[in-house]
């Protein structure tokens, strides 16, 4: 499993692009740019190179974590998948590329795709001293209306981009998507009901389309979740002193809540329950709430089931969940 932490040389293309830099501009950069989000835009507001750095570096460390997160389950489920060619959808400043990288040594060539030219130019600055993705290429183009142009590759990802599309937008997108995608797709939003129901959406048309589920889901069937109930999860990762500074936050560290959907044009080679919510650990029982394949339930560890118990207190809200042979 990969860590949640940005790589070594994207810490250090980071820090060489800080030299100079105002945190105090950055910070009130990156919060001009986060309001403009909440309220439903895109990233047409990242206009200047301090946009898009402020912007970097106040969103890709939790971006990175949340996408490295997906990719993990992803290749618990699906282990013989080496995925060569990446396509990143609405790539922004090249953070699912990178966790890409990481989590999967075998790829070997990376496209990018995305219409701000802002970001485009500082993933390209992030990437040259890269050992993984300095040849990589970066398409300009809008990834609802370009996508057509674009190759296949095995592995398809977009991270927090379907959100700003419409629904018949995001519709075209999740179609167009699949139809680049020879092995697998991973779609990650954040984990708010709203982005929920964006990813049950793709989900639902995509196994109609004869897409599998991989990751998080068990199972092809619908979701077993009633609202106001969701599925999401949340990845813990650490704040460096730059990160705190911009983000004007005390603690050490984040919790990034998200939601992700991974699928496969074959079936996934094992299907393990997942961990919904965090454990309950009690001093008779842990209580932990698992989507298996025959829909949620509270599975009950008892203490006096040593093995059972001692393998129960390990699992972590977003684990999944293999049955022991």
């Amino acid at each position: 499993m990969i860590a949640p932490t940005l790589p070594a040389e994207l810490k250090a293309a980071l820090d060489v692009k800080l030299q100079g830099f105002s945190r105090t501009d950055a910070a009130q950069r990156s919060q001009k740019i986060s309001t403009a989000y909440r309220a439903g835009g895109t990233s047409s507001t990242i206009k200047s190179e301090a946009d898009a750095l402020s912007y970097a570096l106040a969103r890709m460390p939790a971006t990175y974590a949340a996408v490295v997160a997906s990719l993990n389950a992803l290749a618990e489920i699906a282990p013989d998948l080496a995925p060569e060619t990446l396509l990143d959808v609405g790539a922004g400043p090249g953070t699912a590329s990178w966790a890409a990288a990481e989590a999967f040594p075998s790829l070997q060539d990376f496209t990018l795709l995305d219409a701000n030219a802002t970001l485009s130019r500082l993933a390209l600055e992030l990437a040259r001293g890269s050992s993984r993705l300095a040849e990589c290429r970066y398409l300009p183009g809008d990834a609802g209306g370009n996508l057509a142009e674009v190759s296949p590759a095995d592995l398809v990802v977009a991270s927090y981009v379907i959100g700003e599309l419409s629904e018949d937008g995001q519709r075209k997108l999740t179609e167009a998507m699949w139809g680049k995608a020879r092995h697998a797709l991973v779609v990650i939003e954040p984990g708010t009901p709203a982005g929920y129901a964006r990813i049950l959406a793709l989900r639902q048309q995509l196994i109609a389309a004869g897409a599998y589920v991989a990751a998080p889901c068990p199972h092809e069937r619908s979701c077993p979740l009633i609202a106001p109930d969701w599925c999401h999860f949340s990845q813990r990762l650490p704040r460096s002193q730059a990160h705190r500074q911009i983000k004007g936050a005390e603690v050490p560290f984040e919790d990034e809540r998200f939601i992700y959907v991974g699928l496969t044009r074959t079936p996934p080679a094992m299907r393990a329950a997942r961990v919904l919510a965090p454990p309950d650990v009690g001093k008779a029982e842990i209580t932990a709430k698992l989507c298996g394949q025959g829909g949620v339930e509270l599975a009950k560890v008892p203490r006096r089931d040593k093995t059972a118990y001692a393998r129960a207190r390990r699992w972590r809200w977003g684990d999944a969940v293999i049955a022991e042979s």
